[in-house]
């Protein structure tokens, strides 16, 4: 729990190590989950253990690995779905009186603010949400990696100013809690990331995206490890 007065519980479910993610809210027990997919029995299960009332659903991004189960939940809850417009744009889904959000808006859930981050470059409206110091960041960065970009709405250069955002404006103790377990733990400081997610080690736009386009996939192998800037310069690729 933190000092805000909010709890994040992480549930690993689907057959691609989708993190799914119930934000409660201490005081009044209001519940919101963060790209419910899957197996979304599990997801009530765990919510009805903690005797949370499912209001919210926060949308990362509008893959289907992250939203198949919206409709299912919906149908447990009466639940509102937040995500941000250019996102709601990309999907061009028919979903029933969404929440369209701009980057910087917040929410409330309870007493808990939410701080919506615009993050392109996996899709065009993909969304991290801070609480605290704290950040659930979907497909935009993972432990020691960050989502691709050679998929539908991806965008590596966007990807790229997105990182050195989070790496300027974000700070250095934040934990981070990603969209899939791809990496050797669950979660991590900002700072670790600085310290050995290869892709906050560019500083040149033109070799970011050579990396992350070219490189990366034929050269790492889940789970991911750290590297350091150091190593990504002996391997000439920095």
């Amino acid at each position: 729990m933190s000092d805000s007065g909010f709890k994040v519980h992480a549930m690993e479910l689907g057959p691609m190590e989708n993190f799914v993610y119930l934000i409660e809210d201490t005081a009044t027990r209001r519940c919101a989950v963060v790209d419910p997919a899957w197996e979304v029995g599990q997801i009530v299960a765990r919510a009805n253990q903690h005797n949370l009332d499912i209001t919210d659903i926060l949308l990362t991004h509008s893959h289907n690995d992250h939203i198949n189960g919206i409709e299912e939940l919906l149908n447990h809850a009466n639940a509102e779905v937040h995500l941000l417009k250019p996102e709601y744009e990309f999907w061009a889904h028919e979903l029933e009186k969404p929440s369209l959000h701009h980057g910087g808006d917040e929410l409330t859930l309870g007493e808990t603010s939410i701080k919506i981050l615009h993050t392109p470059g996996h899709t065009p409206g993909s969304a991290c949400y801070q609480l605290g110091n704290e950040i659930i960041t979907g497909d935009t960065l993972f432990v020691f990696g960050c989502g691709r970009c050679d998929m539908s709405g991806g965008n590596p250069e966007h990807m790229f100013e997105t990182l050195k955002n989070m790496k300027q404006r974000l700070p250095q103790d934040m934990l981070i809690h990603p969209g899939h377990n791809y990496s050797v733990k669950e979660t991590c400081t900002l700072a670790d990331q600085l310290e050995g997610n290869p892709f906050m080690h560019y500083e040149d736009a033109e070799a970011f995206v050579n990396y992350r386009m070219h490189v990366h996939d034929r050269t790492r192998n889940e789970p991911y490890d750290a590297i350091s800037k150091q190593q990504l310069k002996i391997a000439n690729l920095l």
